[in-house]
């Protein structure tokens, strides 16, 4: 973890929002750090003392269960918030974050982002809108990995990274196969038989972990129809 002592050329999601008082302001509340790859941002069970969104690179989110089990809940990329659930629900961080790659992340202070909410409305409402969409994405998740086969969670899987984090239909897996094991809600050796099930049908073609979806259409039946 390096740290960035001047602040420069950085962009505040929803920066719109704001007025100009507002970000010379929030500069001073500002640490922009870099992390490696595989380092912790905040672990779950900590003080919610930050909130961080994300400039470059790409954190997994993920909740630590019993016996060492972990759940992916999804992963956060460029221009992202990270850690607003934890911070207007509790006052200790409910899940981890880590990333998965070299990554650039802004931590603001929370008095100062609990001042920004206060005194600009539009700025709010923003917010509540991104925190939203976190907890839908999360409840839509956790429906599918209850009631979806797993050939459809690995639609869901490879939708997720094609239309969500990557936007395209070639793409390389960030995570093991461990973790994208965990990602879809499955064992790591089921995970491998359906990946390379959906190779030997030509749904994809597959070089470690080089992807290329080559019938979308197969794809989205099985996300839809799971």
């Amino acid at each position: 973890m390096d740290a960035i002592p001047e602040i420069s050329n950085y962009f505040m999601p929803f920066e719109t929002a704001l007025t100009e008082e507002q970000k010379t302001w929030l500069k001073g509340k500002i640490n922009i750090i870099n992390y490696n790859t595989k380092e912790i941002l905040f672990k779950q069970g900590t003080r919610t003392s930050h909130i961080m969104f994300i400039i470059e690179g790409l954190v997994k989110i993920f909740k630590e269960g019993k016996n060492d089990k972990t759940h992916i809940l999804g992963l956060s990329s460029r221009w992202e918030f990270i850690g607003l659930l934890s911070f207007f629900g509790h006052e200790l961080h409910q899940y981890s974050a880590a990333t998965v790659e070299k990554t650039k992340v802004a931590m603001i202070e929370s008095s100062a982002f609990r001042t920004l909410l206060a005194e600009n409305p539009t700025f709010g409402l923003q917010i509540i809108k991104t925190i939203s969409k976190e907890g839908l994405f999360i409840f839509e998740k956790l429906i599918n990995q209850t009631y979806k086969q797993l050939p459809g969670r690995m639609a869901d899987v490879m939708l997720y990274f094609s239309e969500v984090i990557y936007k395209s239909h070639t793409f390389t897996f960030p995570l093991t196969r461990k973790e994208l094991a965990e990602l879809a809600g499955t064992t790591k050796e089921s995970f491998i038989r359906t990946l390379t099930e959906f190779k030997n049908d030509k749904i994809i073609n597959l070089d470690g972990s080089r992807v290329e979806i080559v019938n979308m259409d197969i794809i989205k039946t099985l996300h839809e129809i799971g």
